[in-house]
């Protein structure tokens, strides 16, 4: 038996963690730069709000509503999500974390699943303050589907329990609501009278391989209870890091360029050590704003090939500058850049140079020196002296709430 545990309105619900008075009340999350929305607690859907609608179009109906509205707060989410799988780990040896906020869990052997599942469910809320809903049955595809059942079905209390498929259940849920059928094979399926996950569970698994693929084949026999997807404990190995953002105000000066691309380039290199991989490439890309004047856009990118594979934020922020040295073009107003690494390698699959020029052990330990105080102290508490300090370029979060978990100025405070 597998658990799917789902935190509910995530980044909404971090935004209450810590803001008691936001209980019952309304919450929206926007994305980079404060351009849309892209979390909303129950209270905002029920007013109507959508993922993507735009700030500045609905920012005065926001107001007069009294939702409250936050900038993104990635130090938090990223904290609370590390909270969150902590108290998870205590329940199952086996656990696949899927994302920000979700997790697989393997309940084989556990006995009496429904009071596992409320109890789960809890002691996350008891210990982080984040509301989950937790969903059991005796395959991935279908504890997505009874996840689904416990945060949406009226009258569940956020956990359910799948024994065996449930057809019933089945016929109630859209066949794009199934985990795994994206957008343009719901559409496919139309051709078929799919429209329900019970009416693809009845699809015969061999002709949908022959049709579609392998994946759809899996995931009909798993609305059917065969369990062919397993837990994956190890995450799966990292394909690129990418670190891009647009920039709050338009960049024009070379200097603030160099210090918005090293800032990029020691992030990725940072994300790369926290992976545990080392990258063999380095691709930098700039460009003007996509929507303006088409006599005044520019928009280049290149890659630079290391001798070896490396993660220090040296060696990547000195080589992303070579390749924005070979691509910048003054005169243009730069609205967004960015860094990716591939050719993701582990420690164990790096192959040394005959030539030298190697991550040496020194430069190792001096990354591992910093993103230890980093760590404690709160990010770039120490950092290259490239990536600047002012940073008038950096992303809009003009209702950015504290850091309280991971810095100690923005801790909060208590009174008696």
């Amino acid at each position: 038996m597998f658990a799917l545990v789902d935190c509910n309105s995530f980044y909404a619900s971090c935004e209450r963690v810590f803001r008691p008075d936001l209980k019952d009340r309304p919450v929206v999350v926007l994305s980079n730069n404060d351009g849309c929305l892209i979390a909303l607690s129950n209270e905002a859907k029920a007013l109507g709000y959508k993922m993507g609608d735009v700030f500045f179009k609905i920012k005065n109906d926001l107001l007069q509503k009294r939702v409250a509205v936050f900038s993104s707060n990635y130090a938090l989410y990223g904290n609370l999500s590390e909270r969150v799988m902590t108290v998870l780990e205590e329940f199952s040896p086996e656990l696949e974390i899927y994302s920000i906020d979700e997790a697989f869990l393997n309940l084989r052997g556990f006995k009496d699943l429904e009071a596992r599942g409320k109890l789960i469910k809890y002691d996350v809320e008891r210990l982080t303050g984040v509301p989950v809903s937790v969903g059991i049955a005796p395959t991935k595809t279908l504890a997505k589907l009874a996840n689904h059942v416990a945060k949406r079905f009226d009258g569940q209390c956020g956990s359910y329990i799948m024994e065996k498929p449930d057809y019933d259940i089945l016929k109630q849920i859209d066949v794009n609501k199934v985990w795994g059928i994206g957008r343009g094979l719901t559409e496919q399926l139309k051709d078929f009278e799919v429209k329900t996950a019970y009416d693809l569970s009845q699809l015969d698994p061999r002709a949908v391989r022959k049709r579609f693929s392998v994946v759809a084949e899996r995931t009909v026999r798993e609305l059917n209870g065969i369990s062919c997807i397993p837990l994956e404990e190890a995450p799966p190995h990292p394909q690129n890091i990418i670190v891009s953002r647009g920039f709050k105000n338009r960049i024009k000066a070379k200097e603030e360029m160099i210090e918005a691309v090293s800032f990029y380039a020691n992030r990725a290199a940072e994300k790369a050590r926290i992976k545990k991989v080392f990258a063999f490439r380095v691709h930098v890309f700039i460009k003007t704003d996509p929507y303006g004047d088409n006599r005044n856009s520019y928009s280049a990118g290149q890659s630079i090939i290391l001798d070896e594979a490396h993660n220090d934020a040296r060696t990547i922020i000195k080589a992303a500058l070579e390749v924005l040295e070979s691509i910048y073009k003054p005169k243009f107003s730069y609205q967004k850049a960015g860094i990716i690494l591939t050719g993701l390698v582990y420690d164990t699959e790096r192959q040394i140079s005959l030539f030298g020029g190697g991550q040496s052990h020194k430069l190792t330990r001096l990354m591992e020196t910093m993103d230890m105080v980093n760590k404690i102290h709160g990010r770039e508490t120490i950092r290259p002296a490239v990536v600047g300090t002012n940073k008038k370029w950096f992303m809009a979060r003009n209702m950015l709430s504290p850091r309280y978990t991971t810095q100690w100025k923005e801790l909060r405070k208590v009174r008696s």
